[in-house]
């Protein structure tokens, strides 16, 4: 396979929204399940329920993405693809 094959197999365009938070991946135990998201500012984060982002405090991580609360409002950021 040619790098060009791999990268486009491996990446989606777009996929990542800019100035936002995204859900990179999830793993770990069912009851102790973390999440790699990317920040606003393009850094990766490890999270786990109850941690803070700039966009709100983590709530709950499931096999599909992330729920995220901030202002009252709970909101899911999924995983790009899923």
């Amino acid at each position: 396979m040619s790098n060009s094959t791999v990268k486009s197999a491996a990446t989606q365009k777009g996929a990542l929204k800019k100035n936002s938070v995204s859900v990179l991946g999830v793993f770990g135990p069912k009851a102790d399940m973390r999440a790699l998201v990317r920040l606003s500012s393009g850094r990766v984060k490890e999270v786990k329920p109850g941690s803070r982002v700039s966009s709100g405090t983590v709530v709950a991580i499931d096999a599909e993405g992330v729920m995220l609360r901030q202002s009252g409002q709970t909101k899911r950021i999924a995983i790009p693809g899923s």
